[in-house]
């Protein structure tokens, strides 16, 4: 039994008290990854954002709102895990500064500045042992492969899943995924599903069954 380590879902960066940014991050994907990983026989913990799905009881969930808590948890998590999936889609930015009180109208332009959020991945990366695995997700617009490739260098993953803003909130999604040396190893498309059953068949072949 491998211990898995699963980011899922988004998180929010609050601008005031009731307001935040985020993305279109539901979950799914996640879930699925994990239903996939339970049915190899795996023990799942996840770290999730907020959604409005259910994961699989069988799975240990820690819930966190920004990505700062994301990065905490993985950080304490991660060492105790043979391997980690970064299927979340954190907020890659965040005010400098957080208002007290509602932000209120005045009739012009509100200005904010904004800074970049950790990246979980590449913290764990840095950080994990020889006897552990890492995989990444990279979701693109342009220059796709090229951008996915450049993310599993700097985050030091051994594989990374690359898709498309399609997937944000669907039930379907097209994947390709890629090995160290750059090339596809899987490329399936379909429910999220069978999808996620592919990247784990993947991740067991090349990852876990090799250690």
């Amino acid at each position: 039994m491998t211990r898995i380590l699963l980011t899922s879902g988004p998180t929010r960066q609050y601008l005031d008290p009731v307001r935040y940014l985020t993305n279109g991050s539901s979950g799914r994907m996640g879930r699925a990854l994990a239903e996939a990983a339970l049915e190899l026989g795996h023990d799942v913990t996840i770290v999730s954002g907020p959604v409005a799905i259910e994961y699989p009881r069988a799975a240990k969930v820690h819930s966190v709102i920004s990505t700062e808590e994301l990065l905490d948890a993985c950080q304490r998590l991660f060492p105790q895990c043979d391997g980690a999936i970064g299927a979340a889609a954190p907020c890659d930015y965040r005010p400098r500064k957080v208002a007290e009180r509602k932000l209120s109208k005045t009739g012009e332009p509100l200005m904010l500045e904004l800074i970049e959020t950790p990246d979980v991945m590449a913290t764990l990366g840095a950080t994990k042992r020889p006897d552990q695995w890492l995989v990444g997700f990279a979701l693109e617009t342009d220059d796709q492969r090229f951008r996915a490739l450049t993310k599993l260098e700097k985050k030091s993953c051994d594989l990374i899943v690359l898709n498309g803003p399609k997937a944000m909130d669907a039930l379907d999604n097209q994947v390709e995924v890629f090995d160290k040396s750059g090339s596809v190893v899987t490329s399936v498309g379909g429910t999220k599903d069978s999808v996620a059953r592919a990247i784990l068949r993947t991740i067991q072949d090349r990852l876990i069954a090799k250690r």
